[in-house]
């Protein structure tokens, strides 16, 4: 993850701040809206995170034909998170 999570609150209140300021948003609620802009933030930053951790889980359970054909975790790890992500539509860094 590129950003701090502690950063990603700030970063979602000074959001929220400037499109009210702009006129771009109209909300009695500023804070609820500014926590829903921070859990959407954190969410997407945690994209990848659940991506490897998927791919992990389809590494293990095809461990055993992996072993059988010699295939390299490596390989297969990198083979397997490209194509979830394409199927995806995701874009990773």
């Amino acid at each position: 993850m590129l950003l701090v999570r502690d950063y990603v609150a700030h970063m979602a209140n000074e959001v929220v701040k400037r499109l009210v300021e702009g006129g771009h948003i109209e909300t009695k609620a500023v804070p609820a809206v500014a926590n829903r802009v921070r859990l959407r933030m954190l969410e997407e930053l945690t994209v990848e995170d659940r991506l490897n951790e998927e791919v992990r889980q389809i590494l293990i359970d095809h461990q055993d034909e992996m072993r059988r054909t010699s295939v390299s975790y490596q390989e297969m790890y990198k083979k397997v998170k490209q194509q979830l992500a394409r199927d995806r539509k995701l874009i990773l860094r």
